[in-house]
């Protein structure tokens, strides 16, 4: 218990404080009990789904954060939340709908407090360019971790192992990536169709400048003979980690209008969870569980690829977030569970025939 509650015993604590900001929030609105819980149960619904929806990205983010530092460790998860809490999930639908609407800042908190309906339809007539741009970014993370050369630990061997090679050829997982936007933008009408294609070459190029900065400062650091690991440390992987963070939130913020439109309920419930995704992530990180489970990595970046790849169909079809969050939860239990085999076979870590 109190291994749990040193994991996570900050997010018990935001969570109590956001659920007492919707009771009093809720009471003032409504004035009645009934109409306070129906608020509260909204909230609590939301924490939940994002959770769900996020896990995968608890473990990708681990896969990162195990490889800086301590430092850079404490700030990713005291300034990221900054970031996670308030900037994606109070600023970012501001955000959306002052740019689409030619709003100022006051006039659109104004909108979302005094006319919700108007403030969802703003923010839901953006989802083409949302799901182009965070589909292409998480779809670049699933393949580059795939589309690697010296990867030598593969879960589904007969995919895994040809798309190694395939890494062999210069930018393989780009084009790959290129051709599936151009496909998908062919079922889309043309104003669409250029607002998809934009988004999704503007998430790739986001991907390749996080890489580029990160690819850069670690230069720096072996010039300055720094200590610690190289891999994604200090300002390199800070970026990268909210980048991705970001990616991961699309789709939560978007979906949860499914549920509320009223931005308050939306903003403290989706924070909860993005509080919780950080406690499991540092968890991940502080126990070495992808150490100790060898192919729960592979299971969180497949489900990545499917992530992204949803939300690229998303600009096409309506695919609801439950299937998206079960997909998710399948493929990572499939991992965890085919870690767990492989270890009780092999008690002494040696190399065994793979999915």
């Amino acid at each position: 218990m109190a291994t749990l509650w040193r994991f996570y015993g900050f997010s018990l604590v935001f969570t109590a404080f956001c659920l007492g900001l919707a009771a009093w929030y809720g009471w003032s609105s409504t004035g009645t009990v009934s109409g306070t819980l129906a608020l509260l149960w909204i909230v609590v619904v939301l924490s939940v789904l994002e959770i769900s929806l996020s896990f995968d990205n608890a473990v990708v983010n681990a896969s990162v954060l195990k490889e800086m530092d301590e430092v850079w460790q404490r700030r990713f998860l005291t300034w990221g939340i900054a970031f996670a809490v308030f900037g994606m999930r109070v600023v970012f639908p501001l955000a959306i709908v002052a740019i689409a609407a030619g709003l100022g800042p006051i006039e659109t908190i104004n909108l979302s407090l005094n006319r919700p309906d108007e403030y969802e339809r703003i923010v839901s007539s953006a989802h083409v360019g949302i799901a182009g741009f965070g589909g292409a970014f998480l779809a670049m993370v699933g393949l580059k971790f795939f589309f690697d050369l010296d990867k030598d630990i593969h879960w589904i061997d007969v995919i895994e192992r040809k798309l190694s090679k395939f890494a062999a050829l210069p930018a393989a997982e780009i084009a790959l990536l290129l051709l599936a936007l151009w496909g998908i933008s062919t079922m889309l009408e043309p104003g669409e169709a250029l607002t998809f294609l934009i988004a999704g070459i503007l998430g790739l190029v986001t991907f390749i400048a996080v890489e580029g900065i990160n690819a850069i400062l670690e230069l720096k650091e072996e010039a300055h003979k720094l200590h610690g690991a190289v891999a994604r440390t200090g300002l390199g992987g800070f970026l990268y980690l909210n980048v991705l963070d970001a990616s991961f939130s699309f789709d939560g913020v978007i979906g949860a209008f499914a549920l509320s439109n009223n931005m308050i309920v939306i903003a403290l419930g989706l924070s909860i969870g993005a509080m919780f995704v950080r406690s499991m992530t540092i968890h991940l990180v502080r126990k070495g569980t992808l150490a100790a489970y060898r192919f729960l990595e592979h299971g969180a970046f497949w489900a990545i690829i499917v992530l992204g790849a949803i939300m690229l169909l998303s600009a096409r079809f309506h695919i609801p977030e439950t299937i998206t969050g079960l997909i998710g939860a399948i493929l990572i239990g499939l991992s965890l569970g085919w870690s767990v085999h492989y270890n009780r076979r092999h008690p002494n870590g040696d190399d065994a025939p793979t999915a």
